[in-house]
């Protein structure tokens, strides 16, 4: 039950990770570039260094981003087996509620006198 617990409840803080603008530009950014220093989002963005870096921090313990040093420079990398994972698990989500979801429209449009 403990790894059921602990895969729910990093679904939970990687949903919660998603949940700022400033963080999925971060994603997007990296999606582009495949690697970014700090510095590269500070340019990006109209944040601040210290707001970028913390975005990153809760990216990066959600798991959704990977922290790799080289020397002195930190570069950012997307964890793309945690973003498929979290897919996976958003689709098993979604696939439990669709069905239901598609009966409920059908109906709604069937009743619409537009």
């Amino acid at each position: 039950m403990t790894g059921e617990h602990d895969a729910e409840a990093r679904f939970c803080e990687q949903l919660r990770a998603l949940g700022h603008p400033a963080r999925l530009a971060i994603l997007r950014a990296l999606e582009e570039r495949s690697r970014c220093c700090c510095g590269d989002f500070c340019r990006d963005l109209p944040l601040a260094q210290s707001t970028v870096s913390q975005h990153l921090k809760v990216l990066t313990e959600s798991g959704l981003v990977r922290l790799e040093r080289a020397g002195l420079r930190s570069n950012y990398t997307l964890d793309l087996q945690a973003l498929f994972q979290l897919r996976a698990a958003l689709d098993r989500v979604l696939a439990a509620r669709a069905a239901p979801a598609e009966e409920e429209v059908r109906a709604e449009i069937g009743q619409c006198r537009c």
